[in-house]
């Protein structure tokens, strides 16, 4: 029977440029494998050929994807083993803390023909000052689109009610927690559940939910507050000892938009675009921080208003997205330029070489 599959971004395009939480992911592993070489060198390839190597052994695993390509991913965790491989090259650069006894580079530049890049050194120097102005752009424009939104906010922010939001935030740990308190210290990590990527919007809520009984979907508008009780509510959690999954903005990185207690069984999400989702089963359930929260008739009092600036926001959005669209098209022609220099029996037998170090690290595991 195969593993469980988790799917999540440790790296994001965001308003803020681009953002890493790789650490957060990385921390208590035993062993990682940090791949370098350029693009199209088949370092995605050969994390998904590994990952699958012990999903089909029935282990658990960890994909962490990669926000610039929709078919790639930047890692891969097994999590009973604590061993992970990571793409380690920019944007997402992995600083060793414990070079040797922890990490260890793989270099895939084995598998190139130098003199072969080098005749094209001129072409890749131009491609990738392409990719880098298309990401600057694309950055830019998330920059302003979160100006926008913050206009957005502010007309809510206006005509909320904060008491009953506190009330609200209370009530809520509770209703999850009661009297829970567990006699450990909180493992807390920080993830994103979607991505602004080169086709839109993108997000793992079902998969990173499927399994859990209780799921709650806040619904709410732009200032409502859900990224301030999903920090509330973490806090509380980290206090009573239970384990966080944090789950933050892929536009925002600051704010939250989602959190799993795995112990207890829990998920609750901002539940609005680009990520909305609805009810579907028995322990499903809506908190309409709208409802609940706002003066009512906002939305009617300043429909005009709000209308111009989803507009505005929408417009943005879409332009950032056109930028990493772009970014994807030069990275795909650098792409064929180190294909044609690379030699993947190379890279296949690099690939056994890490399959037969995890395999002892396993059979270690299973002595224990």
């Amino acid at each position: 029977m195969s593993g469980k599959i988790l799917n999540y971004y440790a790296g994001g395009n965001t308003s803020k440029g681009f953002y890493s939480l790789y650490d957060s992911n990385l921390q208590g592993l035993n062993r990682l494998f940090i791949l370098k070489g350029g693009p199209g060198t088949g370092k995605s390839t050969l994390m998904k050929s590994v990952g699958k190597v012990w999903s089909e052994k029935g282990y658990d695993i960890e994909y962490l994807h990669c926000s610039s390509d929709n078919n790639s991913i930047d890692g891969v965790i097994i999590p009973k083993l604590k061993v992970g491989i990571v793409d380690g090259t920019a944007p997402h650069v992995i600083e060793p803390k414990a070079p040797g006894a922890v990490e260890d580079y793989v270099n895939l530049g084995e598998a190139w023909d130098s003199n072969k890049l080098a005749l094209q050194k001129s072409k890749i120097n131009e491609i990738n000052a392409k990719i880098k102005k298309a990401y600057e752009s694309a950055y830019g424009s998330y920059a302003e689109a979160l100006k926008i939104h913050d206009d957005w906010e502010k007309i809510y922010i206006d005509n909320m009610n904060y008491d009953k939001a506190d009330e609200l935030a209370e009530k809520l740990t509770y209703q999850l927690f009661g009297s829970i308190s567990v006699n450990k210290k909180s493992n807390v990590v920080h993830r994103f559940l979607g991505a602004a990527t080169p086709k839109g919007a993108v997000d793992f809520v079902p998969n990173l939910t499927g399994d859990l009984p209780k799921r709650l979907f806040i619904k709410g508008r732009a200032g409502t507050g859900k990224s301030t009780l999903l920090k509330k509510l973490a806090a509380a959690a980290e206090e009573k000892g239970l384990d966080v999954e944090v789950y933050h903005c892929g536009f925002d990185p600051h704010s939250l938009d989602m959190l799993i207690f795995r112990e207890i069984g829990i998920a609750i999400f901002d539940s609005t675009a680009p990520h909305e989702y609805f009810p579907e089963r028995t322990g499903d359930e809506i908190i309409d921080m709208y409802e609940k929260l706002v003066t009512p008739g906002t939305d009617e009092k300043y429909a005009e208003e709000i209308g111009l600036i989803a507009e505005q926001y929408k417009n943005k959005m879409q332009e950032g997205t056109s930028f990493l669209a772009q970014a994807k098209n030069f990275h795909d022609q650098l792409e064929d330029i180190y294909i044609q220099a690379m030699d993947f029996t190379v890279v296949d037998r690099i690939k056994e070489q890490l399959i037969g170090e995890i395999e002892y690290i396993e059979g270690i595991a299973e002595l224990v």
